[in-house]
Formats: structure tokens, C-alpha cells, sequence
């Protein structure tokens, strides 16, 4: 079953269970997901769902945060998109799992001790391995700790 499908099934039951703030999110992810589908031009492949669904998540988490503090309505709304969102996104690569990944590019380009320079060549070669399944962020952190 694809993650399209997976969304619309969990929507259709929160439809018949009347539990309207899940059937918005479960819808807005869904309208996500078809517009990606529909720019590719094609079905999306797994990953591609999980990444458009990590980017609603992100989304959704700077509208949290950035959401003034006496507007409550938006912060409940954000935090129920929030958790249903994540009930349909990949768990993300653990740091260990990330350092993995790092040393086997490390070994693939014959780098025994990276450095500053050598960052950009690592990232081009790394990014494309954990997208969708790590946030860039901590992949940038843990490469930085392992620099010298």
C-alpha cells in the first residue's frame, strides 16, 4: 500500500469516527502528498512520500514556533498536525547509524582524518544516502564532531 493510500484510508477512519481535527490534517497531508505526485508527473516512490511528509512536519513545526503566544487556536491546531504527521513519517537514522553512513563516505573517498576542506566533498557525497531518513542538521553536527 502506498503512503498516498495509507493517508486516505486513516482519513476515511477518522471520517467515520468523526474526529474532525485528524481529517483536516490527514487531509492536508494528503493534498501534500498528491502534489508532489502530480509535479513528478508519475507515483512517488517511498521515499519521496517520506520526504514530503518530513517537509509538512517541518512546516508545521515553524508555524509552532513561530506562532505569537496569545494566538493559542494556531499552536492547538499545529501541535494535532504535528502528531498525526508523524504517525506516517519514517523513524530518522539514530547519530550512530549517521556515523556509519559518514565513515563508510570517508572510506569511499579515501579521507582517513577530515577536515574543514574537505566538508563540502563529504556533504555531496553523504546527503543523498540519509535524505528523507535524516535531519540535515544533525548529519551536518555529527560530521562536524568526527572533524579534526
Amino acid at each position: 500500500m502506498t503512503k498516498i493510500e495509507t493517508v486516505r484510508a486513516a482519513m476515511v477512519a477518522a471520517m467515520k469516527a468523526q474526529d474532525k481535527p485528524r481529517k483536516n490534517a490527514l487531509s492536508m497531508l494528503l493534498s501534500a502528498l498528491k502534489n508532489a505526485e502530480i509535479d513528478k508527473r508519475e507515483p512517488l516512490t517511498e521515499d519521496e512520500a517520506n520526504v514530503v511528509v518530513k517537509k509538512e512536519i517541518k512546516q508545521t513545526q515553524e508555524t509552532y514556533d513561530t506562532a505569537p503566544a496569545d494566538r493559542q487556536d494556531i499552536r492547538d491546531e499545529a501541535a494535532v498536525r504535528l502528531a498525526v504527521y508523524k504517525e506516517f513519517a519514517p523513524a530518522d537514522m539514530s547519530a550512530e547509524q549517521i556515523r556509519e553512513v559518514i565513515a563508510q563516505v570517508l572510506a569511499e573517498l579515501n579521507i582517513e582524518a577530515p577536515t574543514a576542506k574537505d566538508k563540502g566533498a563529504i556533504m555531496k557525497v553523504l546527503m543523498p544516502r540519509v535524505k528523507g531518513k535524516a535531519d540535515g542538521k544533525v548529519v551536518n553536527e555529527t560530521l562536524a564532531s568526527m572533524m579534526k
